[in-house]
């Protein structure tokens, strides 16, 4: 069965603690459980999507920009990938099996091609990182269910802006899509 890892919005605007949309402390401390999952993904064979949002300055019609500060903007250091996770990156990103993705939205689907990119590679079962738990790595997940797909969260390489929502998040994916939540 093919896994595919699909790395969630792990950039220096959501993690760092001058980013414009910041968990801070709990996506900082989930850095190494993160970066290993990733390295251990990569060296079973699987494949890797590095699912980032990505706006623009001057969209007012974007839902978001109603909700949030501007965050993850085109031309800025806040897309940059944030850590250690930025050089094991630049380590892997050619091999045939490592992507790349721009998102709009939550949803590493919305409005992507990642479906049909994991369809052709026969892809049945995904495996999630990032943050946030419970926006758009729950937005995600609940994509993947609706699509069919298998569903891993790895519980220590995803955060939430506070251990309530995070819990939530986890707890959702487990008992409404099935989601098989992996500890460390």
């Amino acid at each position: 069965m093919s896994k595919a890892l699909i790395s969630i919005d792990y950039t220096v605007d959501f993690v760092a603690d001058d980013g414009k949309l910041t968990a801070g402390k709990p996506a900082q401390a989930i850095e190494s459980a993160l970066v290993n999952a990733t390295r251990q993904a990569f060296e079973a064979g699987d494949y890797i999507f590095f699912a980032i949002d990505r706006h623009d300055v001057d969209d007012k019609f974007h839902p978001e920009s109603k909700l949030f500060p501007p965050h993850n903007l085109t031309g800025t250091s806040g897309r940059n990938l944030y850590g250690t996770l930025a050089p094991l990156y630049q380590e892997i990103k050619d091999d045939s099996k490592v992507f790349w993705m721009d998102k709009r939205h939550y949803s590493a689907f919305s409005g992507t091609d990642l479906d049909v990119r994991l369809r052709e590679r026969g892809v049945k079962t995904l495996v999630l990182t990032g943050v946030l738990t419970e926006i758009c790595v729950l937005h995600t997940a609940i994509d993947a269910y609706n699509l069919g797909y298998e569903i891993e969260v790895v519980a220590g390489a995803v955060a939430s802006l506070t251990p309530e929502t995070h819990q939530f998040a986890l707890n959702h994916m487990a008992s409404v899509l099935g989601a098989k939540i992996i500890e460390n």
